[in-house]
């Protein structure tokens, strides 16, 4: 209701200015221009915000997110677009106030990342984020070919709700089974020592998941199982969700392992997501976090594709 009061309220202000503007000398007839302009730009503030409300309505959209980075073939060059993306997150995240929790990083052996593991949380992180599963791809001339050529690279992206502590699973400790084994860090660091990684295996399912970040086994168990716990919450949702998801006209769209956007720095510079046609010539922006028009223009897409 307070939603509803706050968009009616700045509705009616925007009334009462343009009648005030209508009925004024010239001198008033400006101020109120002004206030109309700043109740609309209010109101508009208002309906995209009720819009995006509407449009994270599944009780998971208002979890925090596991999101999980990992490159295609290509060595080097698709490490370091892994690694450009999670700058893209995590500049993302900054710009909202989101926090930003590593449980999982694996460096590149000459740049980049192998794989990362990251826990966003903040209002609907992964109502937001869900727009951002499935493969990316990077057209650019690569900084690692001495030739100058242009390459093509790709880099898939997984996002999860977080199970957190408020969600029930039935995970009995019996079907768990725990593998510690030797982190594989880049050599001569003490992480390399230890025999502190941890994998954790659901064996009804066979789901696993690891986590080799912290020094601290423990810290490691507590992270995989997090992740672990999150994979089979997702995997419940997309049991739910697919005999809704058989109706949707773009299916093939939404599931993971389509190629969702793709960004190219040469011969031109635009990002283009392929489900929603959304475009941006500002790549430089895009790849610093600017990605909230692709996020709602995706909500929107789905929502359409749900409702129709």
């Amino acid at each position: 209701m307070n939603r509803l009061s706050a968009l009616k309220k700045a509705h009616d202000d925007m009334e009462e200015w343009l009648l005030l503007a209508s009925e004024s000398d010239e001198a008033e007839a400006q101020e109120a221009m002004e206030s109309l302009a700043q109740a609309q730009a209010d109101l508009a503030s208002r309906l995209d915000e009720t819009e995006l409300v509407m449009l994270l309505s599944a009780e998971e959209d208002g979890q925090d997110a596991i999101l999980e980075i990992h490159p295609g073939a290509g060595g080097t060059e698709s490490q370091d677009w892994a690694e450009m993306l999670l700058r893209q997150y995590t500049r993302w995240a900054a710009r909202r106030g989101f926090g930003v929790e590593e449980l999982d990083y694996l460096p590149g052996d000459e740049a980049g990342i192998k794989s990362v593991t990251l826990r966003l949380s903040g209002p609907h992180a992964y109502g937001f984020l869900k727009s951002e599963r499935g493969i990316h791809r990077l057209i650019r001339i690569s900084p690692f070919d001495a030739s100058g050529r242009r390459h093509t690279s790709f880099a898939s992206v997984d996002v999860m709700p977080d199970a957190g502590d408020d969600i029930e699973l039935d995970i009995k400790e019996s079907d768990l089974r725990f593998d510690i084994f030797r982190s594989s860090g880049p050599g001569g660091q003490s992480v390399n020592t230890t025999s502190s990684a941890v994998r954790v295996t659901h064996l009804p399912t066979g789901i696993s998941a690891q986590c080799q970040n912290e020094k601290s086994q423990h810290h490691n168990k507590e992270s995989a199982l997090r992740v672990l716990k999150a994979r089979l919450y997702n995997m419940e949702l997309q049991k739910r969700d697919a005999e809704r998801q058989a109706q949707y006209a773009g299916k093939d769209a939404i599931a993971f392992g389509s190629q969702i956007r793709t960004y190219t720095l040469q011969p031109y510079r635009l990002v283009k997501d392929h489900r929603t046609g959304t475009e941006a010539g500002d790549v430089d922006a895009v790849l610093d976090g600017r990605i909230d028009q692709f996020q709602h223009d995706y909500l929107l897409y789905r929502h359409e594709q749900e409702h129709h």
